[in-house]
């Protein structure tokens, strides 16, 4: 997590600067704010407007970690907050380090797990309010995070989590196989609508769930699927997971929407969501293409440029061109490109005016 913390006092600022030190050592990153007068002899960005931080912080953290009474975080935030689905995580703990309280985004944002860190950094009680944990039940929206899973059905996901709470049945269908047992009230259904397309991959559909038997499949359930049309259930929570890596070649100067146009192509033709895509590769020749760059920050999409010795050390059997060859030093860009990440081949290359497309698959491994 990229975390924002800030502190009031030269107390709160210490207690931010203690829990950035555990934070980082758990793997995120963390940088603590305070007032100008404790700034520089603390070792902390100093904060020139309050509001002007949290704004900023809002925007572009995945956390915002608040060292001061909860009232402050609340009123701080109230202007910013729009989504459960996206709002970034807002914690709060007092100075004194006796009581951690996730504010937003609990289970979506990680809001209610980074309480739980910062609870166990300095001996604090975490205080969870939402219902499923008070239960002590399964949460569909915090496990879908947790397994890189984007959640395409909102009012769907609220409803699983409604279901699960009144102990009622639950579907489940993958195209991916997953470790551990499915939680209570959840039911196997084979779910096949990705399976010619997964067939090849080492990752591909299992037929059975180990250890559940078949049982009356419910109306209400949870899909995990490439493909965005994929609805088992009456009422069905498509769950994404974002595994797809698009390899670009193009044409120099060649706009953003001939790209756009021809990956909207290629995705429909693979039925793959666009919620799966996570980056666009090409090589580093195009690392400056102005209309990839355009298609990939649309969409927050992160950008891979590799060598052409790079590229041409990835394994694997790919559609082979001299022309490329001559012009940039490797057969194929695309699906090198795709690939370049230990992927699998998912779409072979596609062109059309001047661009072509391939899409790599990432292992999606899942687990309860």
């Amino acid at each position: 997590m990229n975390i924002e913390a800030i502190g009031f006092t030269e107390r709160g600022c210490a207690r931010a600067c203690e829990l950035r030190d555990a934070l980082v050592a758990n793997g995120h990153a963390v940088n603590v704010s305070g007032p100008e007068r404790f700034a520089s002899n603390m070792g902390i960005a100093a904060y020139e407007a309050f509001d002007v931080w949290t704004r900023d912080a809002f925007a572009t953290a995945d956390a915002l970690l608040f060292v001061s009474a909860t009232g402050i975080a609340v009123r701080a935030i109230s202007p910013y907050v729009r989504d459960k689905f996206t709002d970034p995580a807002v914690v709060s703990i007092d100075e004194a380090g006796s009581f951690v309280v996730p504010l937003l985004s609990g289970h979506v944002g990680g809001a209610n797990d980074l309480a739980r860190e910062v609870a166990a950094a300095c001996g604090a009680q975490a205080v969870i309010s939402t219902a499923t944990d008070v239960n002590g039940a399964f949460a569909i929206d915090e496990w879908a995070r947790k397994n890189n899973l984007a959640i395409l059905d909102r009012v769907v996901a609220k409803e699983i989590s409604a279901a699960v709470l009144a102990g009622q049945s639950v579907g489940f269908a993958s195209d991916f196989p997953w470790e551990g047992s499915l939680p209570d009230n959840f039911v196997h259904a084979k779910c096949d609508t990705n399976a010619s397309l997964l067939s090849h991959l080492d990752n591909s559909p299992i037929d059975e769930a180990p250890g559940h038997n078949a049982l009356p499949i419910p109306d209400l359930g949870a899909s995990i699927s490439l493909d965005p049309d994929n609805r088992p259930f009456d009422r069905t929570l498509r769950l994404v997971p974002r595994a797809v890596t698009v390899g670009v070649g193009c044409k120099r100067d060649t706009p953003a929407q001939r790209i756009r146009a021809l990956l909207d192509e290629s995705l429909s033709e693979a039925r793959v969501a666009r919620e799966a895509v996570v980056a666009l590769a090409s090589i580093d020749v195009k690392s400056d293409e102005a209309g990839l760059l355009e298609v990939a920050n649309a969409h927050g999409w992160k950008t891979l440029f590799y060598s052409a010795e790079e590229l041409a050390a990835v394994p694997g059997e790919f559609t082979a061109s001299a022309f490329v060859a001559k012009t940039v030093g490797v057969d194929n860009v695309c699906e090198r490109a795709a690939c370049a990440n230990g992927n699998t081949l998912l779409q072979g290359r596609r062109s059309k005016d001047g661009v072509t497309i391939a899409l790599g698959l990432s292992e999606v491994a899942l687990n309860f």
